[in-house]
């Protein structure tokens, strides 16, 4: 990549070094809590799955037994490995023996811990083995049919029928859609538990389950042979069942996961310590399931100024990829997320746009960078917001940007429509490839607007970063310094599920992934 802007690399090596003193203060709390999600995560990789006869998920229902007794320091992995040793039964019925009334888990004889771990990683193995036959898939799918060049061309779906969705994404990759995201039915993100089954009432968008997305990675499939290149399918794996949407997705081989260190905790008002927790582990799961993470930057635009607060955008960027990197995330699978947000009656405001743009994709160089389209200042007026949107795909060729989130020209009037969509397609594939390589023949002036705009904005960022390691990021948080939103650390929803290790928590999904990525090194 051509570097058309001169970033002072010694203030880029603060800000990384700023951001890992970060990192540091807020990894005690993940390394000694776990959370009620977390350990619903371990039973869905351990292979229990279903419902009881109230539609209550199976993980939940074991999970809650064991919470009601106070025993859920040591680790779900323990008591149900110990009653698949003592009763010779699977997990499964493990849970559906619990979810009867049959057994208590806290009450069965113990037996050695090391017995039960050799159980219960034998049970481990296996999905661990289905992840994997399902990251060979995909490379030999991409491999036989090739994704499209980038920007990749992001297209959402939101009927709230997944049969529906599965026609407009079908119809999105025959127009030449690169990626189809589902989006998930309004509120999802506080849900304690996951839905079962295909699901055809949302509001929204659909919900996010495990059958629905073995319905549409099937459908896409098809389309990837009908079109014959690769499009991938995204997710939301965010709120309080973070870790389980990963691990469904791993499962169900989808491609990129919505997956923000600090979304939940400024959007939807969840506590910030489950928040660390629950996305170190759903971030550990998407590594190992070769996912991209798209992250949220985008929304501190939608409610603070993009002039003003540009830096706290690059700021975030910086934090979310070192906690990425603390759970075994590759640079490559960092969909860094920020957004064209600026008020188009500003002067010289594509300037600023292309500045933000080119730092950001000079910081973060092998990131394949998430675009998001202008929304805020989308106001029903179709024929200024497709220019907008052009205006926007224009700057996304010009400095290389990696997934391209593609504007709406009715964004601020209703729901796309299946027409809606195709126009952004052709609107993005008409400028991308009539300035294919436009980004190889342009230069900046060293001393012009996007120059000083981008010195500006990265000392803003440093100077950010450097006051939340003197502080901390939770007191950071705290203080609104993230889009203009405060949120306090005992506060917002979920912090009941947090629960304090014991010296002899065991999560076995969580050691044998660590193991295969290295992170005990």
């Amino acid at each position: 990549m051509n570097e058309k802007i001169d970033v002072d690399k010694t203030k880029v090596e603060k800000c990384r070094k700023a951001s890992s003193e970060i990192a540091d203060g807020i990894q005690g709390y993940i390394d000694n809590n776990t959370t009620t999600s977390v350990e619903r995560t371990v039973l869905r990789l351990l292979g229990i799955n279903g419902v009881d006869e109230q539609d209550i998920p199976l993980p939940n229902v074991v999970v809650d037994h064991v919470l009601k007794d106070g025993e859920l320091n040591r680790g779900i992995a323990f008591w149900v490995g110990n009653a698949v040793l003592e009763l010779d039964i699977s997990p499964q019925e493990v849970a559906e023996a619990v979810s009867a009334g049959e057994i208590s888990l806290t009450e069965l004889p113990l037996h050695d811990s090391a017995e039960v771990k050799n159980k219960t990683e034998y049970y481990a193995e296996k999905m661990i083995k289905k992840i994997q036959k399902n990251n060979l898939k995909r490379r030999e799918m991409q491999k036989k049919f090739p994704p499209g060049p980038k920007p990749w061309l992001y297209v959402i779906v939101a009927t709230g029928n997944i049969y529906e969705d599965l026609k407009q994404a079908k119809a999105a990759a025959k127009e030449g859609a690169d990626i189809v995201a589902v989006i998930r039915s309004t509120a999802q993100s506080l849900l304690d538990y996951v839905p079962y089954g295909a699901t055809t009432e949302g509001f929204g968008g659909t919900y996010a389950t495990q059958e629905n997305f073995r319905i549409m990675r099937e459908g896409l499939d098809e389309a990837i042979k009908e079109t014959g290149h690769y499009v991938q399918l995204v997710n939301y794996c965010s709120g309080l069942s973070m870790p389980e949407i990963a691990a469904m997705g791993a499962l169900e081989r989808l491609d990129m996961m919505l997956n923000d260190a600090m979304y939940g905790i400024l959007f939807r008002d969840i506590n910030m310590e489950r928040t660390f927790i629950d996305q170190y582990f759903s971030r550990m799961i998407n590594a190992y399931a070769d996912i991209i993470i798209n992250t949220g930057e985008d929304n501190y635009l939608t409610t603070a100024d993009a002039v003003e607060e540009a830096h706290t955008v690059l700021a975030s960027e910086f934090i979310n990829e070192e906690l990425a990197f603390r759970s075994g995330l590759k640079a490559e699978q960092m969909g860094l997320g920020h957004a064209f947000e600026m008020n188009p009656e500003i002067e010289d405001g594509f300037l600023m746009e292309i500045a933000q743009a080119q730092l950001i994709r000079q910081i973060f160089p092998d990131a394949p960078l998430k675009y998001m389209p202008p929304t805020k200042f989308m106001d029903g007026n179709i024929f200024r917001g497709h220019l907008q949107d052009g205006m926007f795909n224009l700057a996304s060729i010009m400095t290389d940007q990696g997934i391209q989130l593609l504007g709406m020209l009715t964004e601020a009037i209703h729901t796309p429509f299946i027409q809606d969509r195709a126009l952004s397609i052709e609107n993005a594939k008409y400028i991308f490839n009539n300035a294919r390589h436009l980004s190889d023949e342009i230069v900046f002036k060293k001393d012009g607007k996007i120059q000083k705009r981008a010195d500006e904005v990265l000392d803003e960022t440093l100077k950010m970063l450097q006051q939340i390691s003197n502080k901390g990021l939770i007191k950071a948080v705290e203080e609104g310094m993230f889009a203009d939103i405060s949120r306090l650390k005992n506060g917002g929803k979920g912090a009941e599920g947090v629960i304090k290790k014991s010296k002899d928590y065991y999560n076995p999904l969580m050691e044998i992934i660590k193991e295969e990525l290295r992170l005990n090194e």
